[in-house]
């Protein structure tokens, strides 16, 4: 598979965009996470509606539904990593503010390379040498972030394993990533206006302080760039390059978490995020090389073609 430009652009604006998410917790206290998670997917679902309108989503939400109806078991599949990504979805949001921030971090942490093994075992895709490199670099910080913790949870477990599945099923079931969003979405957010209707209090607080209106709005379009972003590059980049890049995220959530919530800068985070940091760099100048070769070689073509014909 070719190295886009644009891929490699969305995967690296959906880790910023991620990192301004995870402050939302943060900054929409006294909410507790989950109720966090229930205006995520309402907000989010009415900006995705907004795209599709915007972006002609309808008429390709049609030739997807109907190209899935000719074979009904992959709604199955669908299905059951829609639920997968709501599980992930709440944790993120809920896990910082109840104790378990390291958990996610270790989680997103061996994310990458538990999609980048997705990659080679599933689609078969193989590491260059540049590659290898960067893998090298990224392992040795992750398994030092893995010491350091001293263990593994199930909320890690749960971050590193279930997007990879998610990513998976996606790319073999070739799902547009505004529409597959929109259709996870449509099944999520009636149980999210049931939870904020009938479990929480956040509505009250929502309608008597004001502040949290353009927080709903901007958690609801944040969400929807960062989920189409991501998606879009795990649909057109090599697993083994989109995984790396991802690694994205976790160096951003630990600068936010330095920055604004005063966060230990140990020197035990430096050596892990050193070490991740080069294997990012290096698996970034092996997509530039490729994107090269790749231009060099279609110049070659045309060339020829136009040779030919003269």
């Amino acid at each position: 598979m070719l190295v886009s430009r644009r891929g490699v652009a969305a995967v690296l604006l959906s880790n910023v965009l991620f990192g301004v998410l995870y402050l939302y917790s943060h900054f929409m206290q006294p909410m507790v996470g989950s109720d966090v998670f229930a205006w995520r997917m309402v907000a989010m679902l009415v900006a995705l509606s907004a795209m599709m309108c915007m972006g002609g989503g309808w008429a390709a939400l049609k030739e997807f539904v109907q190209r899935i109806n000719q074979q009904p078991w992959q709604w199955l599949l669908f299905v059951g990593s829609t639920f997968v990504v709501a599980g992930n979805l709440w944790v993120f949001m809920w896990a910082p503010v109840n104790g378990y921030g390291i958990d996610v971090a270790v989680g997103y942490f061996l994310l990458p390379l538990t999609t980048l093994l997705m990659g080679m075992v599933v689609f078969g895709e193989r590491l260059n040498k540049w590659q290898k490199w960067a893998v090298a670099f990224a392992s040795v910080g992750v398994m030092h972030e893995m010491w350091a913790a001293e263990s593994l949870s199930w909320i890690t477990l749960f971050c590193c394993l279930s997007y990879p599945f998610y990513f998976g099923i996606r790319r073999h079931l070739k799902t547009p990533a505004l529409v597959g969003l929109w259709m996870d979405l449509m099944l999520i957010a009636p149980f999210a206006i049931a939870y904020l209707l009938l479990f929480s209090n956040s509505l009250s607080l929502v309608m008597s302080q004001w502040h949290f209106t353009p927080l709903i709005i901007s958690l609801g379009v944040f969400s929807a760039l960062a989920m189409c972003w991501v998606l879009y590059g795990a649909r057109t980049l090599p697993f083994t390059l989109f995984s790396m890049l991802t690694y994205g995220e976790p160096i951003l959530l630990f600068v936010l978490a330095v920055v604004f919530m005063n966060a230990p800068l140990t020197g035990s985070a430096m050596i892990t995020y050193g070490f991740v940091w080069v294997g990012l760099m290096l698996m970034v100048w092996d997509g530039c090389l490729q994107m090269r070769q790749h231009r060099d070689d279609k110049t070659v073509s045309e060339a020829s073609t136009s040779t030919s014909s003269s």
